[in-house]
């Protein structure tokens, strides 16, 4: 009998791609689905980014395979958006082009870690960190956030979690699924605990970097001491709306980007050319229709929390970053409809898939069973239409 390798057959599959798929089954039976679960913009990628795209074409010098870590003049790009929006200083030989974060992200977990070694995960947590993590045969030990708190995990705890054998942290701000945003003293505490060990590294995933409702984002890379220690991804999918033309990129220490490389090369080799090109013109253009977009999103955070507020049982902090609330749902768990019993998270938003036609993903799948994840990269219609018909399914629980 063919089996799958050991390695896949205990791979989760990625829970936000798995509820997705879920709602386009119910949307091909001809049921209004109001999918609140993938993590991508609503808007289209700006004219002047697709136009960008249309005469790299157009000139034909952009077909054949690119260099691995992505073409000299972008990497350029990014080195100086990084100096310039974020003080951090990584040289084009430090950067490297990748087909989306996603693969920012694996190609560091396998350029750093051997067998055993931990990485502290900041939770909740992306739903690819562990998953990346194991792959490369480390070990995710989790460092919690609560609700309290903002979801934000303190200094105090990360220095109680580092052991021996931990080689890396790993979180994001503004976060996803939280949306929640570290202060510049939150971080700098955490760069102080990180600074107490050799040979400890942060991976600061910084992908929603412009829907930050703060003012002040702040790279920890930037932190004294802390360039040669960080290893920053980022990318343009959330930004600039290119979820699909997959492009992330990373500013690391020089010998870290060089292993990154060489693992894409023996992968996927170089991001696809023309979507290199789009992102060169995203980068060194006005930051103008990524503000309105994410003026778009802090409009619809204040909606959403108002209509999450009023739900009887869900209990919400207000995010700063993102385009994500993420809900304590568990006074729902133990009701019952009909003869259907809500056990958790994953239970309630299969009941609100089937009930209420509106998806979300379980808090389970990012470290938080307690929790929903719903995104509000949506039309203000559809959320006050999906937020009523959540609270017209829940009120039938008892």
């Amino acid at each position: 009998m063919s089996r799958l390798s050991n390695r896949i057959e205990s791979l989760a599959e990625s829970a936000t791609i798995a509820m997705a798929a879920k709602a386009r089954e119910f949307k091909q039976k001809g049921i209004d689905v109001i999918s609140l679960s993938l993590g991508e913009p609503d808007f289209k990628t700006p004219k002047h980014i697709q136009e960008g795209a249309k005469q790299a074409i157009d000139e034909g010098k952009y077909f054949a395979y690119p260099p691995v870590n992505g073409y000299l003049d972008l990497r350029q790009a990014i080195s100086e958006k990084f100096e310039k929006e974020n003080g951090l200083k990584y040289g084009p030989n430090q950067i490297v082009v990748s087909n989306g974060a996603k693969q920012s992200i694996a190609n560091v977990m396998f350029a750093l870690l051997n067998p055993g070694d931990e990485v502290i995960v900041f939770s909740p947590f992306w739903v690819s960190y562990t998953a990346m993590i194991q792959l490369a045969e480390g070990k995710p030990v989790f460092v919690e956030g609560t609700i309290e708190n903002d979801f934000k995990a303190t200094a105090a705890q990360l220095k109680a979690a580092i052991t021996s054998k931990t080689k890396a942290i790993i979180f994001s701000s503004p976060c996803n699924p939280t949306g929640s945003v570290f202060t510049k003293e939150e971080l700098s505490a955490i760069a102080d605990v990180v600074l107490e060990h050799d040979d400890l590294y942060v991976i600061a995933d910084e992908i929603y970097e412009h829907i930050n409702y703060t003012g002040a984002h702040c790279s920890i890379g930037a932190l004294p001491g802390m360039n040669d220690r960080t290893i920053t991804v980022n990318g343009v999918a959330k930004g600039f709306a290119m979820t699909g033309w997959r492009v992330g990129y990373i500013g690391a220490p020089e010998w870290i980007a060089k292993g990154a490389n060489k693992m894409q090369g023996q992968v996927t080799s170089a991001n696809c050319g023309i979507a290199q090109r789009a992102t060169y013109t995203a980068l060194t253009s006005d930051l103008g229709p990524t503000r309105e977009m994410a003026a778009a999103y802090l409009k619809r955070r204040a909606v959403v929390h108002g209509l999450l507020s009023a739900i009887p049982g869900v209990k919400t902090n207000m995010p700063e970053g993102a385009f994500y609330f993420f809900p304590d749902v568990s006074y729902y768990f133990g009701k019952k409809f009909e003869d259907q019993v809500i056990e958790n998270a994953t239970d309630l938003c299969m009941y609100l898939l089937e009930n209420a036609h509106v998806s979300l993903v379980t808090g389970a799948a990012f470290g938080a069973p307690k929790c929903v994840r719903l995104s509000y990269a949506a039309s203000e219609e559809d959320l006050t239409e999906a937020i009523s018909r959540i609270k017209k399914a829940l009120s039938n629980l008892k």
